[in-house]
């Protein structure tokens, strides 16, 4: 059973003179009820009070042309044991704008809106009394965990396939103050082969990978483990059977088609039994009081 309900409040964020849109959800008191956005339903208190006293944060970083709400489980599940989540829309590689996908400005853009929201969560007249900026942690899935060892203190490069005709060079990147911990879903790390690009890369990770991962396949594991400096704490898992796709919530009936790999696992994997291990996992590596894989 559940400590808390989910309470739920859209936010928007300034990330580079644009609109970031930003969906909150935290832990409240109040009842929830079915939310429709979009082709998808969030179980929470739309606008609710916040549970009195001061929150770890969590952001979760999307794939590439994602959707923040292709995690909503996960953010639900956290919010109602005591975190304030935060899903930000990836202005310029998400689902309803993909004007940055296969450049390198998405590699820049990515932390700097990781930056910003928490910067908006922070200000916000309802919610910001109630966040610790002290304790933060990024879930990241795909180039959403680029994202997240990028903005703590991560040096990626552009790569031949970003930039064909240009030698790789390092980026400049938003780096986020007040990280506690990562959450790496079957990460895409091609942008850290470099020695040295993970070294200030130092809070405790927990990484997560498809052992059926064909988008992402081990050696991006192999990449972060080997870049990371010997202080990180790494607690790495393979997941039996799972695909790349594997950690984002099961999609509703209306979107699963043979035309959208998203919705699909690799035979005999059972994501939506997965998700309630997935989802215990995360809370347990995350929770501030606990010491997890440290």
């Amino acid at each position: 059973m559940s400590p808390h309900q989910a309470g739920l409040r859209h936010l928007t964020a300034q990330s580079g003179g644009r609109a970031l849109p930003l969906i909150a959800l935290y832990p409240t008191d109040a009842p929830e009820q079915p939310q429709a956005l979009g082709p998808y339903t969030v179980r929470a208190a739309a606008d609710a009070p916040v549970r009195a006293g001061v929150h770890p944060v969590v952001l979760i970083s999307h794939g590439n042309n994602g959707s923040p709400l292709t995690h909503r489980d996960t953010a639900t599940y956290l919010a109602r044991h005591g975190f304030v989540v935060l899903l930000p829309e990836h202005v310029g590689n998400s689902r309803s704008d993909t004007s940055l996908d296969g450049t390198i400005e998405r590699l820049r853009v990515r932390p700097q809106q990781v930056h910003d929201a928490f910067a908006a969560l922070q200000h916000d007249d309802e919610l910001g009394a109630h966040v610790d900026p002290h304790w933060r942690a990024i879930v990241g899935h795909s180039i959403g965990a680029c994202t997240a060892l990028a903005a703590a203190g991560g040096a990626p490069v552009n790569t031949p396939f970003d930039t064909p005709l240009e030698a790789p060079r390092r980026l400049e990147v938003t780096h986020t103050p007040g990280l506690r911990a990562l959450v790496l879903l079957a990460p895409a790390a091609g942008w850290f082969m470099p020695p040295a690009s993970l070294h200030e890369v130092t809070v405790p990770v927990l990484l997560l990978r498809g052992e059926a991962d064909t988008v992402t396949p081990a050696f991006h594991a192999d990449i972060i483990r080997d870049a990371l400096p010997p202080n990180a704490p790494l607690h790495e898992e393979v997941v039996p059977g799972a695909g790349h796709f594997s950690f984002q919530t099961p999609f509703p009936p209306a979107l699963v088609s043979p035309a959208f790999p998203p919705a699909h696992d690799p035979p005999g994997f059972d994501r939506a039994t997965y998700h309630g291990q997935l989802n215990r996992q995360i809370a347990a590596f995350l929770e501030p009081l606990q010491r997890p894989y440290i």
